[in-house]
C-alpha cells in the first residue's frame, strides 16, 4: 500500500502487479481532463497504461458478441501527451530491458496537485543518471498540462539525447474484459511540427467526430536559462515529436520542459481546435510559473473544501484528503459551462466507459454545501436530457421522464445489454438498465440543491420541470392492484443489482423493489411542493407547458398515500415481492471455499447457479433509505402509507440485511458505515475504514487500475459530514444531529448554508456552530429540538449527549 502522509502519498520502487492501481491514484485532473499518473517512457503494454480522457469526450462503437450487435458508447483514451525518454550517449533509451532502475520514489502532493517521480537509473555502460520528474494538469488554465524534467549525469559527461513525443496511437483498452470488443477510436488527421521547438497533433474520433488538438512544446534548460540543443523533429506513424541532443557534465544538471496544450471541439470560444491549442502553446509562461499559479488555485480551492481532525483517528485524514482530491480533479469549475456529469470511475480509467450513472447522489451533499455553482452545473446536465428521458418514458408508454441507468453523450440508455463474466468466459444477459431508481435520484438531488441553497431561479427554470415529470412517469408507473387496494411497481431492478429476475423465471425485473416504491412516494410528494413553492405565474405557465391536468396532481396524492410495501409484521422490509421466499445462502461454505465473495454474482454464474434463487445482495438496497432519509422522514412517509413502522425496525434491517450482503460495490461500505453508526459504532467505523480504503487498498483485488470508484469516495466524506456531525439540509433548516464518539478527538470544517458561510467545529461534548462575517441573512439552525438563528459574525454552541442518550431527528434515527 502507498504510505499516505498529511498531505502527500508516497509510493517507493516499483511493484508491476500494482502499477495500475498506483497510474490511477496517481492521475491529475481538472475537471475538464485528466491524465493518469503513468511514467513517460512506457506506452501502453505490460502494467502500464497511460491514458489522457476530456469529460464528456464520447464515441461510439459496434461490435458482434456472442451472436449479438451491440453498441458501446465509451470516453475516448486521448493522445498520450506523456512521451518523454533519454538516453546516455548511444546507450539503450530508458524503458528498455538494458537501463536498470536502482531506485524509485513517486510523491502526490495532494494539497499543491504535483505528482513528484525521483528515480536513479544505469545503463549497460555503467552510466548513472539521476532524474527528477515534475507535472501538473493545471487547474486555473484548464487547457494545459506540464511535465518537467530534470537529468543529473553521476559520473559521467557526453551528449544526453532526449525524446519528447506525442502518441496518437492509443486505444481504448484499459479494462481486461472490453479487450473482445472494439477500442480503437481515433482517426490521425495531422501530426506537423508547429514552430521551433513545438509539434502539433490534431485526431478526431471516428464516429461522434470530436476533433481533439494537442500541442506540444518541448524547451531545455540550465540554471534556469534556455540552453541552446540541437533538435531534430522524429516523426513515424501515428507519433510525432523532437529527438534533443544536450551536451552535458558529470554533475551538472540540465531540466527539459515539456508544456501541453490540449483543446477539442466541444469548447466554448474557439475557432478551431489546432490553431487554439498551437496560438495557447506561444503564449504559455514557462513550467515554474505556470506551477505557482496553479499551487496557487489548489490553496485556494482547498479553502473551499477545508476538513481538519485532532485526536487518535486524525490518521484517516490523508485518505479523506485524498478522496475529496480526486473528486475535485474530476468536477471543478472548468466544469460549469461544459456539457458533462459525474462518471462513476472518475476521469481516471475506463471502467463503465466513462459514463454517468447514479454517482452523484453521493457527490451531491458535498457540493452543495461548498461549491452550489458546480451543483448547479451538474443538474443541467441532467436537464439537456430531459427530451431524451421524455422520449425514452413513451417509447415504454408512459407520461413524463425515464431516465436511463447508464447516460453518456446525449442521454439516451448506455447500458450495455451484455456483460462477460470473467470466472466463466460467458457473456451474461445484462438488466441493470431496469434500474428505474435513478430518475428518483435526479429527483432527490434537486430537490436537495434547492434545500441547501434557497436557489429559487433554479427550481423555476429547470429543478421543477425534472421533478414534475420524473414524478409523472413514475405515477404512471405505478399500477393499482384491485386485490391489494394498492399500487405496485414492477419489472424493476434495485440498487442490489444481484436480483434481475425470479428464480426460473425468463422474465426481466422484480416486482415492488421497497427502496424504489418508497423513494417514489417521497419524490410524488416533493413533486407535490413544487407547485406550492413555485409563483403563481411559473406554475401556471408549467402546468400548461407540461399538459398536467386538475387530475394529476389528485393522482399523485393517492398514490402517494397507497403505494405498496412489502413489509412484515415485524419490521422487516423485504427487498422485493417474493424476496421471503428466496433460500438462504451457506454464506460460511462459500467464503471457505472461495475467500472473496464480493462477486457472489459471478461465482454463482460460472456454477450454473443464479444470485435470483438466494437472500443475496451485491450491497445496500433497503438500507439505502436510511441513508437517503431520516428516521423521521421514513416514519412519516409509512404512516402516510398506513404502515405500521416498529421503533426497532432501522436496527432490526440493519442486522437483517448485513448478514445477507456480499458487499460487491465499494458503496456498500459508505452505506453501511452509516447505518450502523448511532447503534453499532465499533462496526461503523469499520465500514468506514474500508470505505477509505476501497481504492487506496484496492480493495475488490484490481479494479481501481481501471478508475477510481469516485462516489465512494466522496460517501466516504459524507459519512463524516451528514453521519458522524449529523448535518442535514431539510425544512429551510439546517438540523445538526452529531454522532462524534468522543475518542476520536475533534473534527472541523468549513460549509456554506443559504450564502452564508458556517465552520462547525465537533468535540464528544459539544458543536460550535460560528457563522463568517458578512451581509448575508441570518439562517435557522436545530440540534435535537434547539432552533436559533445565526447571524454573520455570530456563533452558538450545542451539547453532544453522552451515548445512550435519546436522539432527535438525524439520518439514520
Amino acid at each position: 500500500m502507498p504510505v499516505a502522509e498529511a498531505w502527500t502519498m508516497t509510493f517507493d520502487g516499483f511493484n508491476p502487479a500494482r502499477e495500475g492501481l498506483r497510474e490511477a491514484l496517481c492521475t491529475l485532473g481538472n475537471g475538464y481532463l485528466a491524465t493518469r499518473g503513468a511514467v513517460p517512457e512506457h506506452d501502453a503494454g505490460g502494467p502500464y497504461y497511460p491514458g489522457t480522457y476530456a469529460a464528456g469526450c464520447y464515441n461510439r462503437l459496434r461490435d458482434s458478441t456472442a451472436g449479438e450487435t451491440v453498441e458501446n458508447e465509451s470516453l475516448v483514451n486521448l493522445p498520450n501527451w506523456l512521451p518523454l525518454t533519454f538516453r546516455a550517449e548511444d546507450g539503450p533509451w530508458l524503458g528498455q530491458a538494458d537501463v536498470e532502475p536502482l531506485d524509485q520514489r513517486h510523491e502526490l502532493d495532494l494539497r499543491r496537485g504535483v505528482l513528484t517521480r525521483r528515480f536513479r537509473v544505469r545503463d549497460s555502460a555503467g552510466r548513472v543518471t539521476a532524474v527528477a520528474q515534475r507535472r501538473f494538469v493545471h487547474l486555473r488554465h484548464e487547457h494545459v498540462c506540464g511535465l518537467q524534467v530534470t537529468f543529473t549525469p553521476e559520473g559521467w559527461s557526453g551528449t544526453l539525447t532526449v525524446r519528447s513525443e506525442i502518441d496518437a496511437t492509443t486505444t481504448n483498452r484499459g479494462v481486461a474484459r472490453y479487450h473482445g470488443l472494439s477500442g480503437q477510436h481515433l482517426m490521425l488527421l495531422d501530426a506537423e511540427p508547429a514552430g521551433a521547438d513545438a509539434v502539433l497533433c490534431l485526431v478526431q474520433t471516428n464516429q461522434s467526430h470530436i476533433r481533439v488538438a494537442e500541442a506540444v512544446r518541448t524547451l531545455v534548460l540550465s540554471q534556469g536559462r534556455p540552453v541552446d540543443a540541437e533538435r531534430r523533429v522524429r516523426q513515424e506513424p501515428g507519433r510525432i515529436g523532437h529527438d534533443i541532443e544536450i551536451v552535458v557534465s558529470a554533475g551538472q544538471q540540465v531540466t527539459v520542459e515539456k508544456l501541453v496544450t490540449v483543446y477539442t471541439s466541444r469548447d466554448n470560444a474557439i475557432s478551431d481546435p489546432a490553431d487554439a491549442a498551437v496560438q495557447l502553446s506561444r503564449r504559455l509562461a514557462g513550467f515554474d510559473e505556470l506551477l505557482d499559479e496553479h499551487m496557487l488555485a489548489w490553496r485556494q480551492l482547498w479553502q473551499r473544501f477545508r476538513i481538519s481532525m485532532q485526536g487518535r483517528e486524525s490518521r484517516v485524514l490523508p485518505t479523506v484528503r485524498l478522496h475529496l482530491f480526486h473528486l475535485l480533479q474530476t468536477v471543478s469549475e472548468n466544469s460549469v459551462d461544459a456539457d458533462v456529469g459525474v462518471p462513476a470511475r472518475g476521469l481516471h480509467g475506463e471502467a463503465y466507459r466513462g459514463h454517468v450513472l447514479w454517482d452523484e447522489l453521493f457527490v451531491f451533499p458535498i457540493m452543495n454545501l461548498r461549491m452550489p455553482l458546480l451543483s448547479r452545473a451538474l443538474l443541467r446536465y441532467r436537464y439537456r436530457r430531459l427530451p431524451w428521458a421524455r422520449a425514452a418514458a413513451r417509447a415504454a408508454g408512459h407520461r413524463g421522464a425515464m431516465y436511463p441507468w447508464q447516460s453518456g453523450s446525449d442521454g439516451r440508455e448506455e447500458s450495455q445489454r451484455l456483460h462477460l463474466n470473467p470466472l466463466s468466459g460467458r457473456w451474461i444477459r445484462d438488466s441493470t438498465r431496469l434500474q428505474r431508481h435513478v430518475g428518483l435520484a435526479v429527483a432527490y438531488n434537486v430537490w436537495h440543491y434547492y434545500q441547501v441553497t434557497g436557489d429559487l431561479e433554479f427550481l423555476s427554470h429547470y429543478g421543477a420541470e425534472m421533478i414534475l415529470e420524473i414524478a409523472r412517469f413514475f405515477a404512471g408507473l405505478a399500477d393499482y392492484d384491485h386485490g391489494r387496494d394498492r399500487y405496485v411497481i414492477r419489472r424493476v431492478m434495485g440498487p442490489d443489482e444481484f436480483h434481475a429476475g425470479y428464480p426460473h423465471s425468463d422474465r426481466e425485473g422484480i416486482d415492488n423493489n421497497a427502496y424504489t416504491n418508497v423513494l417514489a412516494v417521497w419524490v410524488l410528494l416533493r413533486a407535490l411542493d413544487v407547485l406550492d413553492v413555485l409563483g403563481a405565474d411559473r406554475r401556471a405557465a408549467l402546468i400548461e407547458t407540461l399538459g398536467i391536468g386538475p387530475r394529476e396532481p389528485q393522482h399523485w396524492e393517492d398514490v402517494s398515500r397507497r403505494m405498496y410495501v412489502p413489509i412484515r409484521p415485524d419490521g422487516i422490509i423485504d427487498q422485493f415481492d417474493g424476496y421471503a421466499d428466496l433460500a438462504e445462502l451457506d454464506w460460511d461454505a462459500y467464503r471457505d471455499r472461495y475467500g472473496d465473495v464480493r462477486r457472489l454474482d459471478r461465482i454463482l454464474e460460472s456454477q450454473g447457479d443464479s444470485p435470483n434463487r438466494y437472500k443475496a445482495s451485491k450491497q445496500a438496497d433497503v438500507l439505502m433509505l436510511f441513508y437517503l432519509l431520516s428516521a423521521d422522514e421514513l416514519r412519516d412517509l409509512f404512516d402516510r402509507l398506513g404502515y405500521r413502522l416498529p421503533r426497532d425496525a432501522i436496527s432490526k434491517n440493519v442486522e437483517y440485511y448485513l448478514a445477507r450482503t456480499a458487499h460487491g460495490s465499494t458503496l456498500s461500505a459508505v452505506v453501511h458505515a452509516w447505518v450502523l453508526a448511532r447503534n453499532h459504532r465499533a462496526d461503523a467505523l469499520r465500514y468506514f475504514v474500508e470505505a477509505l480504503d476501497s481504492d487506496v487498498a484496492d480493495i475488490q483485488g484490481g479494479t481501481t487500475a481501471e478508475g477510481v470508484h469516485l462516489a465512494a469516495m466522496a460517501g466516504s466524506v459524507d459519512v463524516l459530514q451528514r453521519c458522524f456531525a449529523g448535518v442535514e439540509t431539510r425544512d429551510d433548516t439546517l438540523l445538526l444531529n452529531p454522532y462524534w464518539p468522543r475518542h476520536l478527538g475533534s473534527l472541523e470544517f468549513d460549509i456554506r448554508y443559504r450564502e452564508c458561510p458556517l465552520t462547525l467545529r465537533i468535540t464528544g461534548n459539544t458543536i460550535r456552530v460560528e457563522a463568517g462575517a458578512g451581509r448575508q441573512q441570518p439562517v435557522r439552525l436545530r440540534c435535537r429540538g434547539e432552533t436559533v438563528l445565526l447571524g454573520p459574525g455570530e456563533s452558538v454552541d450545542f451539547p453532544v449527549p453522552r451515548r445512550g442518550t435519546a436522539v432527535g431527528d438525524g439520518p439514520g434515527q
